[in-house]
């Protein structure tokens, strides 16, 4: 019997020229010796082309829905099984994927769409990192988080080199297992509850330098693929030059032009003028940066990076995200479509190799590191344990490997699926940590104090949030001023931005209705939230984000029916304000004092009016 899939043998990967749509030996099972093999260097971007000519093959609108359909099923079951979004989403790219029976999606144009999701997600990294960010946190983040890159990188060359692969293929493995989730990580400290603990502000701190390195990583991989063709030396010395030329473009540019247009647009008002607009540049710095030789990806953080300059920055972030998380998902899928779930059975002992790469050597290398600056063995343990994963830069830098050529299609599943496994275990391996941790603080820390930690607390708590600064707005600021010094307003309109600053007030230039922004302010330390803004639609949104963030805030609101009211303090408000009603009342307040009523009489009169009338528009 004839295999029904015949293989282009030229090609690289290999071209699935027909296929049944279920997948067969000749797809699927990949002996291990292939595992030595290294693909043509000189391949610029690698592309599946699956069951290309067959009625299978899926067209880009058939191809959206299938991946978005899948992503957001994968992801449903995720959340409900405490596991962090992105494993769904690589799971959903397996089950769509060619290596897996049933419709197989377009890979082609998942890679298209995935390359914007990339291009989103590090231009909004871009958009949340400062140099002085990296001041803060510390040399123990900065020195031990470098430190625990070098040596993870190291453990891992030294481990493919084991296994028999080439040495662009081994520092390319060293280079995805030395990175952490920050995703994942969050997630594990907050499902425990120790997001403010020690462990956690350092172990969050560390991510932060780990996603700089991860750039410093992406431009080395990139290089690397360029110049593997031979002429190393020249290729290398020309991709230095024309990245310093678009740095000499792009820097004035981000610090003169950027900024000021984004003011301009925020003037308008729009949100999707706004949206539009930063999405645009995003993507024209990215097809800049590619125009010059430089990663898309790199340049998108490059961009991201000038726009945090400006004071819409985080106005941007959170106008963008929903855009960004779409794509993003599909970005992951993508991974998911390239991984070849068979060798987790064939190759099980290489898997099993990278997942004690990534859990057991790098959970110890940062668990040491961390005590040696003196923090106490429970901190340190701890420490290690919730670095001791990977997954998006470390999907991202293994997709970048294997489209620069460095790594093989069954190199680059095994790392993915290495990765998938750590993600899976890092709660399991958090809950396990916790009572070791502690007995082996009880026996070797010596009543060790821990040092004082490079960054800074929160800079205010306890504190209320104003949103809108309108004719509302001013006269709840005067009343809250009397009694309170910490007030921090959020407003969209420039001029009265510039107004407040000018007062020395604590201000935010952006939506009252985004994440972001809200962030900034401080939501989750806030004890009061006036929401002084008319707009019922971001009303709520408000309220339902609010609620969410900080479930003990005190949330007032203002609204223009008592419908509206009653569904408000059901999604959590404390109290909705109907100004309608308020506005009846003082001026029966004011016709009976006019009429010699007593002031006790009146308020009593005005209760009752309140009640009642409460009851009667509610009823309406």
């Amino acid at each position: 019997m004839t295999n029904p899939c015949s293989i282009a043998a030229g090609d690289d990967p290999p071209v699935i020229m027909a296929c049944a749509g279920r997948g067969c030996a000749s797809c699927i099972v990949t002996p291990y010796s292939s595992l030595r093999e290294r693909t043509p260097a000189n391949t610029a971007r690698r592309r599946l082309r699956v069951h290309e000519g067959t009625p299978m093959e899926a067209t880009l609108l058939e191809t959206l829905v299938l991946s978005l359909g899948a992503a957001g099923f994968s992801a449903v079951v995720a959340a409900r099984l405490g596991l962090p979004l992105t494993v769904g989403y690589v799971l959903a790219g397996v089950a769509i994927g060619p290596y897996t029976p049933g419709f197989v999606a377009n890979v082609s144009a998942v890679n298209e769409l995935a390359d914007f999701g990339v291009i989103l997600l590090m231009f909004a990294i871009g958009l949340q990192f400062t140099f002085s960010d990296l001041r803060r946190v510390g040399r123990v983040a900065v020195l031990g988080a470098g430190a625990q890159v070098i040596l993870t990188g190291l453990v891992g060359y030294g481990a493919a080199q084991l296994l028999g692969w080439t040495p662009l293929e081994s520092l390319a493995v060293g280079f995805v297992v030395s990175n952490s989730s920050s995703t994942v990580l969050t997630k594990v400290l907050s499902e425990f509850g120790e997001i403010d603990s020690v462990h956690g502000r350092v172990g969050l701190a560390w991510s932060s330098v780990q996603d700089l390195s991860s750039i410093l990583l992406l431009v080395t991989l990139v290089s690397l693929g360029d110049a593997s063709s031979g002429s190393v030396g020249m290729d290398v010395l020309r991709a230095v030059g024309l990245a310093l030329l678009f740095l000499a473009l792009l820097v004035p540019i981000g610090i003169f032009v950027i900024p000021r247009l984004l003011e301009h647009l925020a003037g308008f008002g729009n949100p999707e003028v706004f949206v539009l607009s930063a999405a645009g540049i995003a993507l024209v710095v990215a097809v800049l940066g590619g125009g010059f030789g430089v990663s898309p990806a790199l340049a998108a953080f490059l961009g991201g990076m000038f726009v945090a300059r400006s004071d819409l920055a985080h106005h941007v972030l959170g106008e963008i995200s929903p855009i960004r998380d779409v794509f993003s998902a599909l970005f992951f899928v993508a991974v998911g479509m390239l991984v070849n779930p068979i060798l987790l059975i064939e190759q099980f002992h290489v898997v099993a190799v990278i997942v004690a790469i990534i859990v057991l050597a790098k959970g110890t290398i940062t668990a040491l590191l961390t005590a040696a600056f003196g923090f106490r063995v429970r901190t340190a343990v701890l420490t290690g344990i919730v670095l001791a994963q990977s997954a998006e830069f470390s999907f991202l830098l293994a997709r970048v490997g294997s489209d620069a050529g460095l790594l093989s299609q069954q190199v680059f599943s095994v790392l993915l699926l290495g990765a998938v496994v750590s993600i899976l275990a890092a709660p399991f391996c958090y809950r396990l940590g916790l009572p070791v941790s502690g007995w082996l603080d009880r026996r070797l820390s010596l009543e060790r104090t821990e040092p004082p930690l490079g960054f800074a607390d929160a800079p205010f708590g306890g504190h209320a949030i104003l949103l809108g600064y309108g004719r509302v707005g001013r006269v709840i600021a005067s009343a809250l001023r009397e009694v309170i010094t910490e007030i921090v307003i959020v407003e969209q309109n420039r001029n009265l931005v510039d107004e407040l600053r000018e007062q020395r007030e604590r201000v935010i230039i952006g939506s009252a209705s985004n994440r972001a922004v809200l962030d900034r302010a401080g939501l989750a330390r806030a004890t009061l939230l006036v929401v002084a803004i008319p707009d019922p639609i971001a009303i709520r949104r408000i309220v339902d984000l609010a609620r969410a963030v900080n479930p003990k805030v005190d949330i007032v609101v203002r609204t223009h029916s008592l419908g509206e009211r009653d569904e408000l303090e059901r999604r959590g408000a404390t109290e909705a304000v109907v100004g309608e009603l308020e506005l009846a009342l003082e001026m029966s307040r004011h016709s009976l004092l006019r009429y010699g009523t007593s002031i006790e009489k009146a308020e009593a009169l005005i209760a009752r009016l309140r009640s009642r009338e409460s009851g009667h528009l509610s009823a309406e």
